[in-house]
């Protein structure tokens, strides 16, 4: 897979289609590797004739790492939320995510592109649009939240499965951890993937790039990360939100609300799909997303 230097960073992409066609950039959430994107959603967008790029985030996968900046105080983060020092702690925030999105688009001559992010990464995606209004054509902002502190996020349940470690953190182990996790917060019976299909995805992740410390400076980022929800309005680009209804992790009040921040925005809650993007949700997804995005190609 190919590396380039976006924002001053090193990230590992992957582009599929035309080149000719309509830029389509997915970024993944905290922790998730590009490889999480399943390739029959791809294909799905392939065919419709776009230039799709996917790429590891900063500190996951085989983008650039920041060991250098160690491990970040978590207590501190939180703590510095109260008087404003909270980037003090943080390594970097999403706005340097977004900042690394734009970049790549910028270095791939593929702006503007039609955006959809995932849970953090739909965080990023809504701050790419404010912050860099140039770089996106339409977003399309997936289980994800406005930073609003007023609004519940997570279940209890779903907040203790996205921060647990396994110990040891072998690689059975933390097979294991993914499928208890997504059994908590993932979607329903009706999409739902079974074990081995969970425990493979999980494998192919672990075999790829195992990043703890990555993961702990991404949930510093989000932690850190200035509140934006009062922004949203200044969103200009064109927006569908989409959200699970059996969400747990980022609750579908939170989607809602995102929509409701941005003018003209479109909101689609999506019956029994969860935090997660299993093989028979694909279809389902792509079926809103599609439609969305055909009207910005070209």
């Amino acid at each position: 897979m190919p590396h380039i230097t976006a924002n001053g960073v090193g990230i590992e992409y992957e582009e599929f289609g035309p080149n000719f066609g309509t830029p389509f950039l997915l970024i993944s959430g905290y922790t998730g590797q590009m490889i999480n994107w399943p390739m029959s959603f791809i294909e799905g967008l392939v065919d419709e004739g776009f230039r799709v790029i996917r790429f590891d985030n900063r500190d996951i996968g085989l983008s650039q790492q920041f060991d250098d900046k160690g491990i970040p105080d978590l207590k501190k983060v939180v703590e510095g939320l109260q008087d404003g020092t909270a980037t003090d702690h943080a390594p970097y925030t999403l706005e340097d995510m977004a900042a690394d999105a734009a970049g790549l688009l910028d270095a791939l001559n593929a702006k503007p592109a039609i955006v959809m992010g995932v849970s953090m990464g739909g965080m990023i995606t809504q701050l790419l649009a404010l912050n860099h209004p140039d770089a996106v054509k339409a977003i399309i902002p997936t289980m994800t939240w406005s930073s609003d502190p007023a609004l519940e996020r997570s279940t209890p349940e779903a907040q203790a499965m996205l921060t647990e470690r396994p110990n040891p953190p072998s690689r059975a182990n933390i097979i294991q951890n993914a499928i208890k996790a997504n059994r908590v917060f993932g979607s329903g019976i009706s999409l739902q993937d079974d074990d081995a299909a969970l425990a493979e995805k999980a494998g192919a992740a672990y075999d790829r790039a195992y990043r703890p410390a990555g993961a702990a400076r991404q949930y510093a980022a989000i932690l850190a990360q200035p509140l934006w929800h009062e922004r949203l309005s200044e969103v200009r680009a064109p927006t569908l939100v989409l959200h699970g209804e059996r969400d747990t992790l980022i609750l579908p009040h939170c989607g809602r609300d995102v929509a409701a921040r941005i003018p003209n925005a479109s909101f689609m809650e999506i019956p029994d799909w969860g935090h997660d993007l299993p093989a028979r949700a694909v279809p389902v997804v792509l079926g809103h997303v599609i439609p969305f995005a055909k009207q910005y190609a070209g």
